[in-house]
């Protein structure tokens, strides 16, 4: 079994992630990043990028080291992925490939990579259970797969508070999370319904943490705020990821499975 230290691996080899930011998310990434590093056969950590458009996440992890495959089935978000490669210095490392995950095993192959992602995947895919299942066949013997999802119950909180008093119990009582057919999302998750549609696709999970728990709910003027208010903060939402109450209000929910 392999056991990785999230929470205390804020950065690789002395550097935060770059262009990310230093969120829960990252963090995790960052420690499988490491522990890929750490088992060292000296090539590059093999990542699986799914549904990555622009590079957002691909970018950095490729300016770390990792050989980066991007699956997208737009084009334009591919283009613009190879100019931010290149412009960050890292186009040897980012593969663009044209593709959905619904068709995954046409374009990567069968246990492939040793970290994959699906992140803002699985709540537009049209069947989730399947695109967990083409993930999980993605990923290597004990390979990663991180997935981050709109999370069921802020969306519920912030339109209640906005006194959009229908459309919260929309959101509520549906069984997918969704506002009604013309919803943008397929569906929203709590933690619950994710650790059982990870581990239904035949996953470990090993962490479940909310992202964006407090930062929704406090005013603008705190996030605009120069320190100490900007640094408590990021203090405090910290602490609240391992919150598990706090969790089910957070914007958005990640988790990091395990392939066994």
């Amino acid at each position: 079994m392999v056991a990785v230290n999230y929470a205390a691996a804020v950065t690789i080899a002395g550097r935060d992630l770059p262009g990310t930011g230093a969120g829960p998310v990252h963090r995790a990434l960052a420690a499988e990043v490491a522990r890929l590093r750490d088992a060292g056969r000296g090539d590059p950590p093999r990542v699986l990028d799914v549904g990555g458009g622009s590079g957002a996440w691909a970018v950095p992890l490729a300016a770390l080291g990792c050989a980066v495959t991007v699956v997208d089935a737009s084009p334009n978000a591919l283009a613009a992925l190879v100019r931010r490669a290149r412009e960050a210095g890292v186009e040897e490392l980012v593969t663009p490939v044209q593709g959905d995950v619904d068709a995954l095993a046409e374009v990567a192959a069968a246990g492939g990579a040793e970290l994959v992602l699906g992140h803002g995947l699985l709540e537009v895919v049209d069947h989730a259970p399947v695109a967990v299942a083409a993930l999980a066949a993605a990923a290597a013997p004990g390979g990663a797969v991180s997935v981050l999802v709109a999370g069921r119950y802020a969306a519920v909180l912030h339109r209640a508070l906005a006194g959009r008093l229908a459309e919260a119990r929309a959101l509520l009582t549906d069984p997918d999370g969704r506002l009604g057919p013309d919803d943008a999302l397929r569906r929203r998750l709590d933690a619950a319904g994710l650790r059982a549609l990870l581990e239904q696709g035949g996953l470990r999970v090993e962490l479940l943490r909310g992202d964006g728990v407090l930062e929704g709910w406090v005013p603008g003027s705190v996030h605009d705020a120069v320190p100490p208010a900007a640094g408590t903060l990021v203090e405090l939402e910290e602490l609240a990821v391992a919150a598990e109450p706090l969790r089910e209000v957070a914007t958005r929910l990640h988790a990091l499975a395990r392939n066994p």
